[in-house]
């Protein structure tokens, strides 16, 4: 491998311009996919290790944000990246539409319902940021609203690293064309077909509304805190790849160790 991270981190504000990041990780990585299926394996071992630190130090927690277009590949991350970690201490929280309950509250009352315990990864399919993206891009919202949302997102991401949470947020950036050959398959693949959904096209139709929306909001809300990561996503195993090298390097970087037992009374041996 020879990628550097930095390469897809969104570092300053009104840095990112969607059209210049590629969606094609391949070249990032290995052109052969088995070489990157290979690649995903001998990292995984790293990532249950870092995630029992996580767990037996208990003192600090893990948020993953993903999100990007239908067809992106969220579930398919979730399934690859963390197939090998213990999954009492993981855990994924799936935003759809609000329900009648949920929208008689504030809209990060749900959100906030779902962060992590400490000691625990939490990873969000989608996420608070449907609510500046697709009541936008739909004309729910108007811009007085949208910069609010903006500016409360960060105050709550603020929030949560302030008391502990590690923020890790990644945008699965995929073209217009690998979208058409998934949602192709959806519907010619009989073993798919419950994967698709109508309402895919409607916001198909507004592809290019939804990348600029996307530009504009990872513009305003990547942070120290609470960084963006823009993944190529058009080859899934790249994708895989990028993401958990990330992650790896993000929870190294915290440095945590086992707690220290006193044992000075144990016994030696057990009887």
């Amino acid at each position: 491998m020879a990628f550097e991270i930095k390469n897809y981190r969104i570092d300053r504000k009104n840095s990112f311009k969607i059209d210049n990041f590629s969606t094609n990780g391949k070249k990032d990585i290995a052109e052969n996919k088995d070489e990157r299926n290979t690649i995903l394996r001998e990292l995984a071992p790293e990532l249950d290790h870092l995630q029992d630190l996580l767990y037996a130090e208990h003192q600090r927690k893990v948020l993953i944000v993903l999100q990007g277009m239908d067809t992106s590949g969220k579930d398919g991350t979730i399934r690859a990246v963390f197939q090998s970690v213990d999954p009492l201490a993981v855990r994924t929280a799936y935003f759809k539409a609000p329900t009648e309950n949920e929208l008689d509250r504030d809209y990060l009352w749900r959100v906030h319902n779902v962060v992590p315990r400490r000691g625990e990864i939490v990873i969000f399919n989608r996420s608070h940021y449907e609510d500046v993206l697709v009541t936008k891009v739909k004309g729910w919202i108007d811009d007085d609203e949208e910069q609010r949302r903006l500016r409360q997102i960060n105050e709550f991401e603020r929030l949560l690293s302030e008391t502990g949470t590690v923020i890790v947020k990644f945008f699965l950036h995929i073209s217009k064309d690998e979208q058409k050959e998934r949602l192709q398959e959806r519907l010619d693949n009989p073993d798919k077909n419950w994967k698709f959904n109508l309402g895919d096209l409607d916001d198909r139709k507004l592809w290019g509304d939804f990348q600029k929306q996307y530009e504009k909001v990872i513009n305003a809300t990547s942070t120290d805190y609470a960084p963006w990561y823009v993944i190529p996503a058009d080859s899934k195993s790249g994708r895989n790849v990028i993401i958990m090298q990330i992650l790896l390097d993000t929870l190294r970087a915290m440095q945590m160790q086992y707690p220290k037992v006193d044992t000075s009374n144990w016994p030696k041996t057990i009887d």
